[in-house]
Formats: C-alpha cells, sequence, structure tokens
C-alpha cells in the first residue's frame, strides 16, 4: 500500500499554535484575537497561518466539535477495504463530502477508515450509500455501541 502521508515541516511557531489550541479557543466575542495575543500574534497573523497549515495538509480539520447525537444528528465510524491503486482517487473523493470529519490510511485490510457526523441519524445511511455510489467501492459501518472520553492531546 502506498502510504499517503508525508512529511510536512512546521516552525516553533506552528507548533506553538497547535499545541495551544488543541484544547479549544477561548470562548469569548474574539476567539482568534484572545488566543493570538496570548501566543505573542496579531490575530491576522493567527488566521493566517492556521489557514496554511489547513493547505498543507498539516491540519486536516480546525472547527469546533460538537457532540452530533446530542444535538439531534447522527454520527459513525466508516472503513473501506480499497486497491492501492484506487486509494488516492477514493480518498479525494470521501473528503469531498463536508459530512467526513475525519479520514486517514491504516496498514490493514481496511486501510482507510473515516468519521461521519450528520445533520439526522437518518443522513448517515445516506450519506454511506451516495460514498459507496461515487467510488464504486462498499462502506463498512461501524456505529458505536459505547462511548469513552479520553482527551487526547499530542504536543509537538
Amino acid at each position: 500500500m502506498t502510504n499517503p502521508a508525508r512529511s510536512i515541516d512546521l516552525d516553533a511557531t506552528d507548533r506553538q499554535i497547535i499545541n495551544a489550541l488543541q484544547g479549544g479557543l477561548p470562548i469569548c466575542e474574539h476567539p482568534y484575537a484572545v488566543a493570538a495575543t496570548e501566543l505573542g500574534l496579531q490575530e491576522d497573523e493567527l488566521i493566517e497561518r492556521l489557514q496554511a497549515l489547513l493547505e498543507s495538509g498539516a491540519l486536516s480539520r480546525f472547527g469546533p466539535m460538537y457532540h452530533a447525537e446530542r444535538l439531534g444528528g447522527g454520527l459513525t465510524l466508516a472503513a473501506m477495504q480499497l486497491p492501492d491503486d484506487d486509494f488516492e482517487r477514493v480518498n479525494a473523493i470521501v473528503n469531498s463530502f463536508p459530512e467526513v470529519a475525519h479520514n486517514y490510511a491504516r496498514d490493514h485490510d481496511f486501510n482507510m477508515w473515516f468519521v461521519l457526523a450528520t445533520e439526522t441519524p437518518e443522513r448517515i445511511g445516506e450519506t454511506l450509500a451516495e460514498i459507496e455510489a461515487a467510488t464504486g467501492h462498499k462502506v463498512y459501518d461501524m456505529p458505536k455501541s459505547q462511548e469513552f472520553y479520553i482527551g487526547l492531546r499530542l504536543e509537538l
């Protein structure tokens, strides 16, 4: 399998931003301005650096984490078993769905795993069917049976 992961250079400020914002943004009228001040940056610089981290692929997503089910939505983990030579094509299609919150490669027969968060529980099945139709590959739905909170933080 081709490993789609690649090395991305981060400077000390990028690392500081990622480390500081893993716990969230301040809840206030101007959260980016407050976070920037705490990091010794200007608000515009913080926003530009976050955008650059997203565009470079250093960050796959930056945004709030909602408990979709408590808001009346749906949430599930899905997996696909893809041939190596079709992985990147399918990856681009899966990532084009706004419901996909995380998507990552694994060294396993099921080599693509992603999380879906939808506005309604019914939308989970619809989205999985749309991904299957768009990619031509089976999507395996693995809804959670129990939830645990581990508060994972990765210091860079």
